[in-house]
């Protein structure tokens, strides 16, 4: 049997060396995907005709129409979230979980309740534009009302639907209509 100060040596040893373990980030994961390129292009849009804040107060609105409710607004930080609930049950998953349960006895979740999450931030960059970044995130609970799916949102036309109404929002802001 060892002594406690044997046990007490190994343990330091032990932690000294685990210590000298590289710590180093892979260069390979601070590389930007070609995708990724791709989904913040998708995202992001730059706007001349307004303040930062006329544009915030435009883009919360079109937030509204579009069915989500400000969760967070800080103008000084160009940043809103908003959400929205909604169903996501889906007929095909219901008739599979039917199907699964008749034949083979077997108990499928399904979706149930979802959330739609909305971030956008702004921020100034050259020339008086000012940058518009949104993504939209999706979390969903099964019928036990566990969360288990969580995903961003890359449908081109929900974004383009968005920049599009914050667009014809920013004219008539500009324009006083």
């Amino acid at each position: 049997m060892l002594s406690v100060p044997i046990k007490t040596l190994i343990v330091i040893s032990v932690v000294i060396l685990s210590g000298c373990v590289s710590n180093k980030i892979p260069p390979e994961a601070l590389r930007l995907e070609k995708e990724t390129l791709e989904t913040r292009s998708i995202q992001t849009r730059y706007f001349e005709t307004l303040n930062e804040e006329d544009l915030l107060a435009a883009s919360a609105s079109v937030l509204q129409d579009l069915g989500f409710l400000l969760d967070e607004s800080e103008t000084k930080l160009g940043l809103l979230t908003a959400s929205k609930k909604r169903d996501a049950q889906e007929t095909g998953q219901i008739v599979g979980a039917v199907l699964m349960a008749v034949i083979f006895g077997a108990h499928m979740e399904t979706d149930k309740d979802q959330k739609i999450k909305a971030s956008l931030v702004s921020r100034k960059v050259e020339d008086g534009k000012i940058s518009v970044r949104i993504t939209f995130q999706r979390m969903i609970w099964n019928g036990s009302g566990v969360l288990w799916k969580l995903e961003t949102l890359n449908d081109k036309e929900m974004y383009q639907e968005f920049f599009s109404k914050l667009s014809k929002s920013v004219f008539l802001e500009e324009h006083k209509v």
